[in-house]
């Protein structure tokens, strides 16, 4: 299992690599002058042109990502243009909301997506899985940013019972999280269903039921927990979704997290706060992609062990060479 880890993490690497050049490439190439921006249209073009030589902007592009790596490995983001604050300083003050908006999204979605999936699949083409199927229709079809601003327009104009904006207390994050999960509640609905229709088909299925098995034990101990993997990985993928989602609805409910952080950073071109943004939404990305392959040993022994004979042939051939 530590060598599927370590393997795990040195194939990341050229991932974050490639995330860093493809970045960096794109800020490189936008349209407009960060110096002229700081500085602003009363500023001189000598003062423009020291501001750009003290900034690295006038080195080669080559240059300007070698020392930009450099930076990252030591563990330095680059500095803000705007506030001339150090970019991790600013990302961990804001990245705890963005985390928290995913993380109660992802749950919202787990909470209601997997007894919904469930019920489809036991009451399968009843009129409760035809519903079931339609809204999870309309779930993945429906862009999360015009889901916000309808629940604005509903709950925060029409009924004036939630507010619009800001993130001050538990009401806040009511509308944010509805947003950001309807995606996932549909997916993971879907998915579900989908797995759970191919286990509770098995053999052992029946002779459970056979056994005078109740089907509350039937569905919750044997049937979910065998259909668990392919559920787990859409839980994963969609909690990635779900930070992606955060970064659009924190710009339309004005919450300060490491989404709106950005947007406003790509309007003020402030390049090292976009870097260094999207460099740590990789990071995650790739450490949740690590964690979901370790929680499959868990749900399931036989990827555990599979490991453990993979491990213990390759121990076997060591000796016998």
């Amino acid at each position: 299992m530590l060598k599927f880890v370590i393997k795990r993490i040195l194939v990341t690497i050229p991932v974050l690599l490639g995330v860093t050049l493809l970045i960096f490439t794109m800020m490189y190439f936008t349209n407009g002058d960060p110096a002229r921006l700081i500085l602003g249209d009363e500023a001189t073009e000598i003062e423009v042109e020291v501001l750009r030589e003290d900034l690295g902007l006038n080195d080669s592009f080559l240059e300007q990502y070698t020392n930009y790596l450099i930076g990252v490995i030591k563990g330095n983001l680059g500095t803000s243009y705007v506030t001339g604050i150090p970019v991790s300083v600013e990302i961990m003050d804001r990245i705890g909301i963005t985390i928290r908006l995913a993380t109660l999204s992802t749950l919202f979605a787990v909470v209601i997506g997997i007894p919904a999936g469930i019920i489809s699949a036991v009451k399968q083409y009843s009129a409760v899985d035809n519903i079931t199927m339609i809204l999870a229709l309309l779930g993945i079809t429906m862009p999360n940013f015009w889901l916000a601003l309808m629940l604005v327009l509903f709950f925060s104009v029409f009924l004036n019972i939630l507010p619009a904006s800001g993130l001050y207390g538990p009401l806040y994050y009511i509308m944010p999280v509805i947003s950001i999960s309807a995606v996932s509640i549909a997916t993971i609905a879907r998915m579900t269903r989908s797995s759970m229709l191919e286990v509770i088909r098995q053999d052992y299925i029946r002779t459970s039921r056979a056994k005078g098995q109740t089907e509350f034990i039937i569905i919750f101990k044997h049937a979910l927990k065998n259909a668990l993997i392919p559920i787990i990985t859409v839980i994963g993928i969609q909690f990635a979704i779900s930070l992606g989602g955060a970064v659009v609805n924190e710009q339309v409910f004005a919450i300060p997290g490491l989404g709106k952080f950005m947007v406003d950073a790509i309007k003020a071109r402030n390049y090292p706060v976009v870097q260094g943004g999207v460099l740590v939404i990789a990071i995650m990305f790739s450490i949740l992609n690590l964690l979901i392959d370790l929680l499959y040993a868990f749900v399931d022994p036989r990827i555990k062990t599979q490991y453990q004979k993979s491990s213990k042939k390759l121990k076997i051939a060591k000796e016998e060479g």
